[in-house]
């Protein structure tokens, strides 16, 4: 994977993984079906005996979604061995959003009485699923800095861990956790990691190579990378497990993908490369405008030496991303100004789309936290988050500018 020793690069990957289409179509076609004929009986018993289930019913799975997989599968793989050196096998399933296919990711993993440990710098969704919704259902989850493999390493020796997650760069700070180090130390004890890498892609990072079970992305943000579908995916490198534990969650928890938004989902990955590079190059030029302005405090992007996280960030991923966030020196009214004042830049949560996102953590995305528990993960009242857009340059600068300094 991928299929044609002949891609040697991550955007050939991305348009030629698939090259099989229905009906001789220069691309894949959208498979609006709800259910699949069966020309005999025969030929049903067969399709229900597989391991793949293709041709069934959409909720278990659908041919566009499919494609949509073996791309994901395939650039999470790209240039990697196993360990007896062939290339990387990975199956992927492709859920109807990022919640989704993390719900399968740890129901499918976990089981009353384990325990879970993670980053305390986390997506809000995922903080609430772990401590809200895990909780319930007899699963426990422990929080502690994961940079700190002390302290990781505690953990394991006072807890029966069943599983590490990590999320790095994490939402919102940009903190970043070293997973070979955490990987290593984790497979000592026989302990599952999984691994967010939505901010990353695999263009930028591959946490595969590190050795990690699984990893998972918001399709929505990057990949897609033009904001017109909601979705998420599971990557696994148990492919047995991925077709039979993990596909029993996906069908039977009804997350799975839809065939249009899988549709819109492998035409954005044809450019993930393009705008990645073009989303990083602004960020960087952002971040160091940011950093050196008088009305910003402080700014976290893991691409400045002045981020703790810097050379954690330079030793495992390609560049530092597109993602950032900073606090203005008039602390929250003066953010909730300058988020006022911006022209172009669009006030929305989410990110990773084409154009640059802004947003306010505390009331937003992490709004489900407690207090305390933002200001523990640095998620101050003050903080805004920026999602870096591909627009040229010099617009993002002036928009920021003015926005500053009106």
């Amino acid at each position: 994977m991928p299929k044609d020793p002949l891609l040697t690069g991550l955007s050939s990957v991305a348009m030629h993984t698939i090259r099989d289409h229905a009906e001789d179509s220069h691309l894949t076609p959208i498979f609006a079906t709800s259910t699949f004929v069966f020309d005999t009986a025969q030929q049903g018993m067969e399709r229900f005996q597989t391991r793949e289930k293709e041709n069934i019913y959409s909720r278990w799975g659908n041919p566009t979604c499919k494609d949509a997989e073996e791309t994901i599968a395939a650039l999470e793989a790209f240039g990697l061995k196993d360990s007896n050196g062939s290339p990387l096998q990975l199956k992927a399933l492709l859920h109807a959003s990022g919640q989704a296919a993390m719900t399968t990711m740890f129901l499918s993993n976990l089981e009353s009485g384990d325990t879970l440990l993670s980053h305390f710098s986390l997506y809000g969704g995922t903080h609430e699923l772990m401590h809200k919704v895990l909780a319930q259902a007899g699963i426990r989850t422990l929080i502690v800095d994961m940079r700190n493999l002390e302290l990781v390493e505690k953990a394991i020796k006072e807890n029966k861990i069943k599983l590490i997650h990590i999320e790095t760069p994490a939402n919102p700070t940009i903190q970043c956790v070293d997973m070979a180090a955490v990987t290593k130390l984790a497979k000592q004890h026989h302990i599952i990691v999984t691994v967010d890498n939505t901010f990353a892609t695999p263009y930028l990072q591959q946490p595969f190579a590190y050795g990690v079970d699984f990893v998972f992305h918001s399709t929505t943000k990057f990949l897609n990378g033009h904001g017109t579908s909601i979705g998420g995916v599971l990557v696994g490198r148990d492919i047995e497990f991925m077709y039979t534990r993990a596909w029993k969650w996906f069908a039977l928890l009804g997350g799975n993908s839809n065939p249009f938004d899988a549709f819109l989902l492998i035409n954005g990955m044809k450019t993930l490369e393009l705008r990645m590079d073009r989303h990083c190059a602004n960020a960087m030029e952002t971040a160091q405008y940011l950093a050196a302005h008088k009305a910003v405090a402080h700014v976290n992007y893991n691409g400045l030496e002045s981020h703790p996280d810097f050379a954690v960030a330079k030793k495992q991923m390609r560049h530092p991303g597109a993602l950032m966030s900073f606090e203005l020196a008039g602390g929250l009214e003066a953010g909730k100004k300058f988020i006022d004042r911006l022209r172009m830049c669009i006030r929305a949560v989410s990110l990773g789309t084409a154009e640059t996102l802004v947003s306010h953590p505390a009331s937003m995305t992490h709004y489900g936290l407690s207090r305390e528990d933002r200001l523990t993960f640095g998620i101050t009242d003050g903080l805004i988050r920026m999602s870096v857009g591909i627009e040229n340059l010099p617009d993002i600068l002036n928009d920021l500018e003015q926005a500053l300094t009106t």
